[in-house]
């Protein structure tokens, strides 16, 4: 890791990040990986259908940016799943392939039959799906798990064992099903998974350490964003040792949605300093990909893909958006492939006018008429309740400097 919060035309976080006192609490492995369930968690959004084409176009774009593997879907969910998983291992992509199977060999028949290198195997352990949604124990748990992961394992599949909802389970239960589990069927790692998006990022920290010390294999965090918090309460699993994160381009997903893959990619890359080998500047080839698959919007303020991210109104420090974006945002607009930009409202200045004539080629405007046009440009934006196109700054400027000759 690189432990600085500077790079010189790509990033300026807090320095605190970085401080021993900080650094300190960590247990950060060596590497963290990134999962993806776009094409399965994400598909599970509300009104959202993937075709086998759509599946396999944002696989092959997961893949250029270089994310580490592939959840491409559930095959027992339809025929169509089916094929398109199979079609995606058939690529030859370099992420790894995976599958999400209910814990029936059938399922892991089926993941073997796409091809794929493994197969996330869920089970719930939550204690509100136990007791109402189930009416299983524990031990109704552990019985059905040991078979499949032992099968999963003899075919030669990398065997993520995924017991759902696992911030709501009673910690006996756990103990007792991850103490078993390791002694009559060990996988290859462990899920802690925040179904409802309801724990706290500390409270995160503790479970992947609990799963850690009674399992001592690989952890993985599968999160949702209830309570806006899915980036961050993952962040908090690899601050505690987790290997693996789980995400979804854009943040798709049920209700609320799951960790969003560009905010985790880039939150290890500049805020824990990992020298991770994404390709960042993909990012918005991706989200504009899901955002139009999908038909789901991306907000404008959304982070890393958020059209306005770059987007200066007011007149203070406008100057800077171009010539020292640093100065202004936290990350240069050219790391996730972006552009800074003036734009003009009510909450414009004069030098907002200056930069935005200097666009159009204009110069030398006595002070005087750019007093004029930012009187016209804040009373137009007050008019909209928005901001003034580039049309209609251009008719403001063109009647001012008629009048002015």
């Amino acid at each position: 890791m690189n432990g600085k919060y500077y790079r010189e035309n790509e990033w300026w976080v807090s320095p605190y990040n970085f401080v021993p006192e900080v650094q300190s609490t960590f247990q950060l492995p060596a590497r963290v990986s990134i999962h993806d369930a776009t094409l399965r968690d994400g598909e599970q959004t509300p009104g959202v259908v993937f075709s086998i084409a759509d599946k396999v176009a944002i696989a092959e774009k997961l893949a250029e940016i270089g994310v580490d593997r592939i959840e491409a879907g559930m095959p027992a969910v339809s025929e169509q799943d089916f094929q398109a998983i199979k079609e995606i291992s058939r690529l030859g992509l370099k992420s790894r392939i995976f599958t999400f199977a209910r814990a029936m060999n059938a399922d892991i028949d089926k993941a073997l039959e796409c091809g794929c290198h493994g197969v996330i195997i869920e089970i719930p352990i939550g204690y509100p799906k136990l007791k109402y949604q189930f009416k299983w124990t524990w031990e109704d748990v552990l019985k059905k798990s040991i078979g499949v992961i032992n099968y999963a394992k003899s075919r030669g599949l990398y065997t993520v064992y995924f017991p759902y909802d696992t911030t709501r389970a009673r910690e006996e239960d756990l103990t007792n099903l991850l103490t078993r589990i390791m002694q009559e069927a060990p996988p290859d790692s462990v899920g802690v998974v925040d179904t409802m998006g309801c724990v706290l990022p500390e409270a995160m920290k503790y479970l992947v350490r609990l799963v850690k010390s009674i399992t001592k294999l690989p952890v993985e965090v599968h999160t949702h964003n209830d309570f806006g918090m899915a980036v961050a309460t993952e962040l908090a699993g690899v601050e505690a040792g987790a290997e693996v994160v789980h995400s979804c381009a854009n943040g798709l997903g049920e209700r609320t949605g799951n960790a969003a893959l560009e905010e985790l990619i880039v939150a290890l890359h500049v805020l824990y300093g990992y020298e991770t080998h994404y390709d960042l500047g993909k990012l918005p080839e991706l989200g504009e990909l899901v955002s139009r698959i999908s038909q789901f919007d991306i907000a404008l303020n959304k982070p890393i893909l958020g059209e306005r991210n770059f987007t200066r109104e007011s007149g203070i420090g406008v100057d800077l958006v171009v010539k020292e974006p640093l100065a202004m945002f936290g990350t240069h607009p050219a790391l996730t492939g972006r552009r800074g930009e003036v734009v003009l409202g009510k909450k414009s200045g004069k030098a907002s006018i200056t930069y935005n004539l200097e666009q159009m080629g204009i110069t030398g405007v006595d002070d005087e008429a750019v007093g004029e046009m930012l009187r016209r440009v804040k009373d137009k934006g007050i008019e909209k309740r928005g901001l003034l196109s580039p049309a209609e700054f251009k008719e403001i400027v063109e009647d001012v400097l008629v009048a002015k000759r």
